[in-house]
C-alpha cells in the first residue's frame, strides 16, 4: 500500500489538471449511506414504505402522482443538512486551492464537496442543497423541504416546491454535463474514487478522457470496463487513501 500512495501522490504532483469522479462511497465516510450495497438505501427495510420500489420513491412519476409519500421518504431519507465533509472532501478542496484540480464530478447530491471548500463541481445528479417551485421556478433554501410544516410543500404561487434534484426518468443536468465532459476530457490525470460506474449514463462520462494517467481507488476491486488502461488501482477507503498524501510535496 505504502508504495501505491507514494506512486499517487507523484502522479499527482506530476499532473497540471487532475479532475476526480466520485460516487457515493465518498460521502459513506461521512456516515451517508451509499444506495446498492448490503446496508444502502434500497436494501435496508423501512415498514413505512412496505411495497414501493426504491427506485420508485426517487422517481418523478412517485413525485407526481403520490406527492405526500416522495416527501416523506425525501425527508427521512435525503436529509444531510448536519452530515460533515470527511478527509476525501477535504483533500480535493486543499488540492483545487493549492491550483492542482480543475475539477470535481459528483455523482452525490449531499453537497459535502462544497462545504469543505471545493469551489468547481458539477453535480450531475443535482443537488439537496437547491429548491425550487415547479411552477414560476422561485429558489428555495435547503431547509425549505426538510423543515416545512406541510406534507406537500408549496410556494407562494401554489405550485409544489421540489428538490434540485436529478430523479429517476429526469435527464441530467444540461451544464453540469457539459461542465463535466469538458473537465473529463482536458484533464492529464482522471481520478475515479467511490463508484462502481454501473450508473449510466453518468459513468459513460469518463470515456471521455483522453489524459496521460488514470486512477482507481476503491474499497473493492471491481470489473472496471477501463481496467486494461488503469495506472493504478487502490482497494481502501478513500478518504484513508487521501489521508495519506502529503500535500506539502505536491
Amino acid at each position: 500500500m505504502d508504495e501505491k500512495i507514494a506512486r499517487l501522490q507523484q502522479l499527482i504532483k506530476d499532473a497540471n489538471s487532475v479532475v476526480f469522479f466520485g460516487g457515493a462511497g465518498v460521502s459513506t465516510e461521512s456516515g451517508v449511506p451509499d444506495f446498492r450495497s448490503k446496508d444502502g438505501l434500497y436494501n435496508v427495510r423501512d415498514v413505512r414504505f412496505d411495497g414501493y420500489r426504491p427506485e420508485y420513491l426517487l422517481s418523478h412519476t412517485c413525485l407526481a402522482r403520490e406527492p405526500e409519500v416522495f416527501f416523506e421518504f425525501y425527508r427521512q431519507k435525503m436529509d444531510t443538512r448536519k452530515v460533515e465533509p470527511n478527509a476525501a472532501h477535504r483533500f480535493l478542496a486543499e488540492l483545487e486551492r493549492k491550483g492542482k484540480l480543475a475539477a470535481v464530478v459528483t455523482q452525490n447530491i449531499d453537497g459535502l464537496h462544497q462545504r469543505a471548500g471545493s469551489k468547481t463541481v458539477y453535480e450531475i445528479h443535482g443537488t439537496t442543497a437547491r429548491n425550487y417551485c415547479q411552477r414560476c421556478g422561485k429558489p428555495y433554501p435547503a431547509d425549505f423541504i426538510f423543515e416545512c410544516a406541510e406534507p406537500v410543500p408549496h410556494c407562494d404561487c401554489g405550485g409544489i416546491v421540489r428538490c434540485d434534484v436529478t430523479l429517476y426518468e429526469e435527464a441530467l443536468p444540461d451544464d453540469a454535463v457539459r461542465g463535466a465532459v469538458s473537465a473529463i476530457a482536458n484533464a492529464d490525470l482522471l481520478i475515479i474514487g467511490g463508484t462502481s460506474l454501473t450508473v449510466y449514463p453518468a459513468a459513460s462520462y469518463v470515456r471521455y478522457f483522453r489524459g496521460d494517467h488514470l486512477v482507481i481507488i476503491n474499497k473493492e476491486h471491481l470489473p472496471y470496463p477501463l481496467d486494461p488502461v488503469n495506472d493504478l488501482e487502490i482497494n481502501a477507503p478513500i478518504g484513508r487513501v487521501f489521508s495519506q498524501i502529503d500535500l506539502n510535496e505536491i
